[in-house]
Parts: structure tokens; sequence; C-alpha cells
């Protein structure tokens, strides 16, 4: 009786041709990532559903985000400005201004993005991190809010197949070594409070997409954060696989392996689907020194115990990327359908 009420509710409050009619636009959804991956999702997502919390890592210390994270003493802001800006209500306005990079040559701002330098100020106005994002969040008028997993000044440590220890996100792009570890500076740092809540009460628990040891597991080494999605005993929770290996950090991972890495640091409870690109469009021809890109899929329907979902969510202009929209609307579909 429920659902025939609902879908009548929704008939009065949305056109069929709405995607928050097929949602019903009260799903609460939280992501938890970082990077181009997770902005890149939250473009779809906004369209189904208002309520939506971006739990995003903070130890990326590359670029623009390191120097101001040394010279400021505060958190990362890059990954924080992109899912701003892909949450915004005029987001085509916002990202062509915070995505707005000052050539190197500038002795001020060389090499930062205005939207880095925005954050940077509005924190060290309000003397609060948190603050700026919230505010930024306001003015900018997202569809719903951009929260870091912690509040703790943290870095990424990585150790490699030789023994090899390095600190420092960027090494994961530099280094064509086997990774056999990584930990955080601070293993003991509490999740932002809000950001866990935001996980206890979703509907919706997505983990991913994005580069797997730069943006997703760091968050699941915050045991506060790691805990929500496993206590969350009523959401559907999903793994988001990258549609393509990366040349260093996963370039001879399979499907199968990103998951047991999920369940590695995420412990075997983490999610119940994973929603992996069906499609193969492209391999790069040009190894480079870091070896090649290229998509990857499965014919399996369960791997480590999770279920595998098998859609076109990859983007045809951009083979190597997920497509926001098929992406999305493939998740509030498994959504529906499990629900």
């Amino acid at each position: 009786m429920n659902s025939y009420i609902k879908n009548w509710w929704n008939w009065l409050r949305y056109e069929p041709n709405d995607p928050l009619f097929k949602s019903g636009g009260v799903i609460r959804i939280a992501v938890i990532g970082g990077g181009t991956g997770l902005a890149n999702l939250l473009r779809g997502l906004k369209q189904y559903s208002t309520h939506i919390s971006a739990i995003v890592t903070v130890a990326d210390e590359g670029g623009s985000t390191g120097q101001l994270r040394e010279d400021f003493d505060m958190l990362a802001p890059g990954d924080i400005r992109k899912c701003i800006g892909a949450l915004a209500s005029d987001e085509s306005l916002l990202s062509n201004l915070f995505e707005h990079r000052f050539s190197k040559e500038k002795k001020l701002f060389g090499g930062h993005t205005l939207g880095n330098i925005w954050i940077t100020a509005l924190t060290d106005y309000f003397g609060s991190f948190e603050k700026a994002v919230e505010v930024t969040s306001e003015i900018f008028q997202t569809a719903g809010r951009v929260l870091p997993a912690t509040l703790s000044n943290i870095d990424l440590v990585i150790k490699y197949e030789d023994g090899k220890t390095l600190k420092g996100e960027h090494y994961l792009d530099e280094i064509l070594k086997k990774i056999v570890k990584v930990t955080l500076t601070k293993p003991s740092a509490a999740a932002y409070d809000k950001a866990a809540s935001a996980i206890l009460n979703a509907d919706l628990v997505i983990v991913g997409p994005g580069s797997l040891y730069g943006s997703i597991i760091p968050n699941l080494l915050i045991k506060g954060i790691r805990d929500a999605v496993i206590q969350n005993k009523k959401a559907v929770k999903v793994y988001i696989a990258n549609c393509s290996t990366e040349r260093t950090q996963t370039r001879n991972f399979s499907i199968e392996d990103h998951i047991k890495e999920i369940k590695k640091y995420g412990g075997k409870k983490i999610v119940e689907y994973c929603l992996v690109n069906s499609k193969i469009l492209r391999s790069t021809e040009d190894e480079t020194v870091l070896g090649e890109i290229h998509n990857i899929t499965t014919n399996k329907k369960e791997s480590e115990g999770v279920k595998i979902v098998l859609s076109d969510v990859i983007d045809d202009k951009n083979p190597l990327f997920h497509d926001s929209d098929k992406l999305a609307k493939s998740l509030i579909e498994l959504y529906n359908k499990v629900k």
C-alpha cells in the first residue's frame, strides 16, 4: 500500500519526465570519495535528489592544494572545491570561476585555482575550514552538503612492494611500483561528526568512483567513516568501480582486484553491490613510462560476496571516464529495484 501511495504522490509532485519523479526527490544519498570522479557523479545525482551529502577526502597535498595546506596550515581545499562546483545550482558559472587557474608566471597566485584561494580566504576569515565550506555551499545553493571526511590534518603513507615507504598522496601518480599498503599519518583521526551522521542516516550510500588509493581508501581508513557505513543497516550500499585502470596505482587491476582492496580496507560488509561499466571502448596505444590505461569490466555476477551490476555508464566521448547522467540514472534504477 505504501508504494502505491508514494507513486500517487510522485505523480502529483513531478512530471513523469522529471528525474525527481523517478526517485521521489527524497532519497538521502551519501557519497564517499574525492577528486574528479566524485564531482562527475554529483553532477548527475543532483537531478534525482536535493538531499545529497558528499563526504570528501582531505589527504590531497599536490599542486595548489598542497601549497595552501603548507602555507596556511589548513585542510586540502581542492576536492572540496570540485564537489561544491558540481552541486551548485548554477554549475556552469561556478565551475568556470572556481576552476580558473592563474598562470604559473604570476608571482602571487601562480598555479592556484580561484576556488582554492576562495576557500582559503574564508578559512582565514572565519578561523574554521568547516565554516568556510558551509558558507560557500550556502552562497552557491548546492543540492546538498559537501563535508570533509575528517577535520584532522592528515597525509597518506604509501608502502611499496620493495619495502620503500613514502608520505604524500602525489606519489601515487609518480611511481610505477606495486602498492602493498596505504595508511594515514594520523591513524586515530576522528571522522567529522556531520559526515558520519550523514552516512548513518542515508538511504543510499555510494563509495566512489575515483582514484582507488588517492580518493576512496583514505576515507575508509578513517574508522568513524568506515563504521558509519557498516552500521547503517537500512541503506543500499554501492561501490562504483572505476571504468578504467590508472597508469600507476591500478594499472593491472581487474574489477575483482578493486573489490578486494575495498573489502581489505573497509571490511567485509562495507558494500553489497558493485556497479560496473559494461563496455570496452578504449585502451591507450602509448604506454609511456608509467604504463597504459584501458577500460575494464567483468562477466561475473558476484565477487567477494558483492553482487555485480553491469550497466552502460561510460562516457562515449571520453571513454576513460563515467558519463555523469548515465551513472546517476543507473544508481537510482538499482536503488529502486532493491527497495
